[in-house]
């Protein structure tokens, strides 16, 4: 078994899933993975090089309803018989701070979540991977919420409003400077908010990094990162899945996302095509939903420069959003309401 692994206990790991019934073999092994930098997650491998995968909150203060791996496992459960590709769940438990452990499915696929993984890919493949991302939202966004149970998972109430009350007390908790430009963008946003035509299923944190390909055709098998998932305006997700997808020359905002430029990866309009046709959802206020996507990407990042410079635990491989890279995150945003009329 390996030795000190940060932000859990390997002895109470290996007897919870004793507990469960799962055979594995010999001592597990346990290797942060992913370049995620909210919840973190682990590789538990046994000695027949069996794998599961574990997901628990960051280290450090956490602000409120933030990094809910309860609520992760209660969806994925909830999807685990829908066409939603997702991971089996296994368990939840809480260790002996409470802190909440799941225990899922380790999917044997591709994610695309640095530019080497992206540059290895031919054009074509690129394409497949690329043209999958909307289709798969568009799945996410058919769910039945009271045949799967997620009918009460969140409020009902406008969503659009919802998402900025959030997001702009996460920015007021977590901000490391003032930024007057984002402030005003919030009051725009305020200002321009869509009415709510419909409510779904919506991820929260849809982007390739946040799926898991298949090897052969590129088609997504499993969507992951489901603690920012709830109901609300399927548009806003596809507005979030824009905010995370650069056209080439956009390298200042497009950080750990810039993989999306690389020739063979579909356009931000050839992605929204592919998501309307599967639909048949009208794109009166997707502009909208973009320039929101980017706001909140922008508050996100603050907060994970935030949690890296308070606890350096949480820094994932690929280190963490710089000052530079939020403001022209904001920048683009306001560009984007700016041609909406927002």
């Amino acid at each position: 078994m390996t030795g000190a692994v940060v932000g859990i206990d390997p002895v109470a790991v290996t007897g919870w899933m004793k507990q469960l019934g799962i055979g594995f073999s010999g001592p597990l092994r346990f290797e942060r993975i992913g370049l995620g930098q909210s919840n973190l997650t682990y590789r538990v491998r046994d000695a027949d090089d069996h794998s599961w995968v574990l997901r628990r909150p960051p280290l450090g203060q956490l602000l409120a309803s933030a990094h809910d791996v309860a609520r992760e496992a209660r969806i994925l459960s909830a999807l685990a018989d829908t066409p939603v590709p997702t991971p089996r769940v296994y368990g939840l438990t809480r260790d002996v701070d409470g802190v909440p452990l799941l225990l899922m499915e380790y999917v044997d696929g591709l994610v695309v979540d640095r530019m080497s993984i992206a540059e290895s890919l031919t054009p074509q493949r690129r394409r497949q991977i690329g043209l999958s991302l909307p289709k798969t939202l568009a799945a996410i966004h058919a769910v039945d919420l009271a045949e799967v149970g997620l009918d009460q998972l969140a409020s009902h109430k406008p969503y659009a409003q919802r998402q900025l009350k959030r997001w702009a007390g996460q920015w007021q908790l977590s901000k490391t400077r003032e930024l007057p430009e984002l402030d005003e963008l919030t009051r725009r946003l305020a200002a321009a908010a869509p009415q709510q035509q419909e409510l779904t299923l919506v991820h929260g944190d849809f982007h390739l990094r946040n799926v898991i390909t298949s090897h052969s055709s590129g088609d997504v098998i499993a969507v992951l990162d489901w603690e920012l998932s709830t109901l609300g305006d399927p548009l806003a997700d596809m507005g979030s899945l824009l905010a995370y997808w650069p056209h080439p020359g956009e390298q200042d905002w497009a950080g750990d996302f810039a993989a999306a430029a690389l020739p063979g990866f579909p356009d931000r309009a050839e992605m929204t095509q592919v998501y309307l046709a599967e639909t048949g959802r009208d794109a009166a206020t997707l502009k909208y939903w973009h320039a929101l996507g980017l706001w909140k990407v922008a508050i996100i990042a603050e907060g994970v420069m935030r949690r890296a410079r308070d606890e350096p635990h949480n820094k994932a491989v690929a280190g963490t959003p710089t000052v530079r890279r939020i403001d022209a995150l904001v920048r683009k945003a306001r560009e984007v309401a700016d041609a909406a009329g927002i």
